[in-house]
């Protein structure tokens, strides 16, 4: 059968290996198996030497080989040969795998911070999010606000916050961040609205500079991706905005993060376990062996219930997260050579998986309520209590209240149908046909604002288009990649479109908007990633090849390189192109519409 998920091709190793009780003419002779992944120039971990060759007519006195089976592998050669195979290389830790990264995310960083305040009113949707943020750091719940409260609110009055509760339909993980950032630097700052994003959004270019180090056994391309997603348009805008989008972003890719170093935990750990068993006297267990508590599957179980805890969205996540993991359970007792590999990876994989992912998740995303729960005054907080005869007795009255407010709040999302000038659905999202538009400011003095005749002031969610419209040709390189050469590095970043973007087509009436798609935009950059890092000379099967080789001397007399370094420049030079646009900066009307390539875009 196929195996999506998993780059290992090799035939299933031999099973346990019986000592031998004496020469037997008839016993098989061991050979250990070769080590897909493993560098191509080398001889596969845990091999043992070949035999000298057999007497020749040229060599009349060379001794006979010996007679009977081949010494069987030792322990320790046993699971250096199933690390070979169950592992792909990954960069030995350096001052640079931190370094690196941390030099890119500080850039980043600095991109999102200058002029934050700009413009220091309340844009786009922050007039939702930004103002509950403030009412859960007054309240410890979203209530009301009078007219006029965004005015108010942009010159540091916030009398018109009342007591009587708001009905929203978000969880509150995205907004006590954003109340976080708010008690740092005061509500009185534009600044203080959206540091938290500015700070989250730098620290997702720092996981994926270190997820991509890790799926491509590069430190270099590690960080030639979270240099891609610093100058990210759509994940710049939305890292400067009070908007709660990023940080879906962010907990999404750190549950992917997690589940990533659970793969590679738990399969040293299956081959270290699969070694012993069968250098014991009962043998392999035809499922494989136990694997125990598997921490990083459990972190990835509680980033997944904060992802929903910022937005529902975040259920996709831990969907998709546990499939992954299941493929990749059953690709790897079957490498391992467990007889009953199916049931091994279903039941003694599997069943704590889920254990360790939707209990977990679930727990955490109840949690996040907590400020729900202690505050009375909170919306529908007191249903079940005000409904008995609506109230199930056996069911506590918080959680019932907790379930009926998800029961409307599910209502509200799935029958959203508002026209907006700027809703767009799904299928244009990657190609980014109709970024929305957050600010557009009105110039009094012209002349003195920007010396021209008309200004403009725009803050568009376009996203960086050498990126999206690269990254539709990247992502059919990594279809190709995960359907023919089953590489698990593909069908991980498979798996961020799968949760983020393609659940989205089952609502098609739905009014959805393009910077939605800001949770993509690491999973796009990957997939360019993927792509360049194929033009640089990079291959599955030679993952492990280090910076030097992928920068080594001849490969520049070829064009894929020139090609990568093209597209890296290119993607650059448009972020200094749309900076203004991304920035509300002051500019001449022309020079506006310069930056609005499509009509569309408008």
């Amino acid at each position: 059968m196929s195996e999506p998920g998993d780059d290992v091709r090799s035939p299933a190793p031999p099973g346990p290996i019986e000592p031998s009780a004496g020469p037997a003419p008839t016993a098989p002779t061991w050979r250990p198996v070769a080590a897909t992944g493993a560098l191509p120039e080398t001889e596969p971990v845990g091999a043992t030497a070949e035999p000298d060759a057999a007497p020749t007519p040229e060599d009349p006195d060379a001794a006979p080989p010996p007679e009977g089976p081949a010494t069987p592998p030792s322990r320790e050669e046993h699971e250096r040969t199933l690390r070979a195979r169950l592992l792909s290389p990954v960069p030995a830790p350096s001052i640079w795998g931190w370094l690196g990264p941390g030099l890119v995310a500080a850039f980043a960083l600095v991109l999102r911070v200058v002029h934050l305040g700009r413009p220091h009113e309340l844009v786009f949707d922050e007039t939702y999010y930004v103002k509950q943020a403030y009412s859960l750091l007054r309240l410890g719940y979203e209530a009301r606000w009078a007219e006029g409260a965004d005015e108010k609110f942009a010159v540091g009055d916030f009398s018109a916050l009342l007591t009587n509760p708001e009905y929203v339909v978000h969880p509150p993980v995205g907004k006590w961040l954003i109340a976080l950032g708010m008690w740092a630097l005061g509500p009185e700052s534009a600044a203080g609205w959206r540091i938290a994003g500015a700070v989250i959004g730098a620290l997702t270019v720092l996981l994926l500079a270190r997820l991509a180090r890790r799926l491509f056994g590069s430190t270099l391309l590690g960080c030639v991706a979270g240099l891609l997603l610093a100058v990210e348009g759509e994940h710049l805008v939305l890292s400067r905005t009070g908007i709660l989008d990023v940080f879906v972003c962010f907990f999404a890719l750190a549950a992917l993060g997690a589940v990533v170093l659970d793969r590679e935990r738990s399969r040293a750990r299956l081959a270290e376990r699969t070694a012993r068993d069968a250098a014991s006297e009962s043998g392999l267990d035809p499922w494989g062996p136990r694997l125990g508590v598997r921490w990083w599957l459990i972190a990835a179980g509680i980033l997944s219930g904060l992802t929903a805890g910022v937005k529902w969205s975040g259920a996709y996540v831990l969907a998709t997260l546990g499939i992954l993991t299941v493929v990749w359970s059953l690709t790897a007792r079957r490498t391992a050579g467990a007889r009953l590999w199916v049931g091994g990876g279903l039941i003694r994989d599997g069943m704590p998986a889920f254990l360790a992912l939707v209990p977990v998740a679930l727990l955490t995303y109840v949690a996040t309520w907590a400020s729900w729960f202690a505050h009375p005054g909170a919306y529908l907080r007191t249903w079940a209590a005000d409904n008995p005869a609506k109230a199930q007795a056996w069911f506590p009255d918080a959680l019932e209240s907790l379930w009926e407010y998800h029961v409307q709040a599910w209502g509200f999302h799935t029958s959203l149908s508002t026209p907006h000038a700027y809703m767009a659905g799904p299928i244009g999202w990657i190609v980014q046909w109709r970024p929305t538009s957050f600010f557009w400011g009105d110039i009094a003095d012209p002349e003195a604002a920007c010396g021209a005749a008309r200004c403009a002031q725009a803050i568009t969610s376009v996203g960086n288009p050498i990126l999206w419209w690269g990254g539709v040709v990247a992502l059919v390189v990594v279809v190709i990649a995960a359907v023919r050469l089953r590489d698990w590095r593909a069908w991980t970043v498979l798996a961020g479109y799968l949760a983020l973007w393609v659940p989205w087509f089952a609502y098609p009436h739905r009014t959805t908007f393009t910077f939605y798609a800001v949770a993509l935009s690491p999973f796009v950059v990957l997939s360019v990633t993927y792509a360049m890092a194929l033009m640089l000379g990079w291959r599955p099967s030679t993952a492990g090849m280090p910076d030097g080789a992928l920068l080594a001397r001849e490969r520049w007399r070829e064009p894929g390189p020139w090609v990568a370094v093209g597209v890296l420049l290119l993607a650059l030079a448009a972020a200094a192109f749309f900076w203004p646009v991304w920035t509300a900066q002051v500019i001449p009307y022309e020079a506006w519409r310069l930056r609005m390539w499509m009509p569309s875009w408008i």
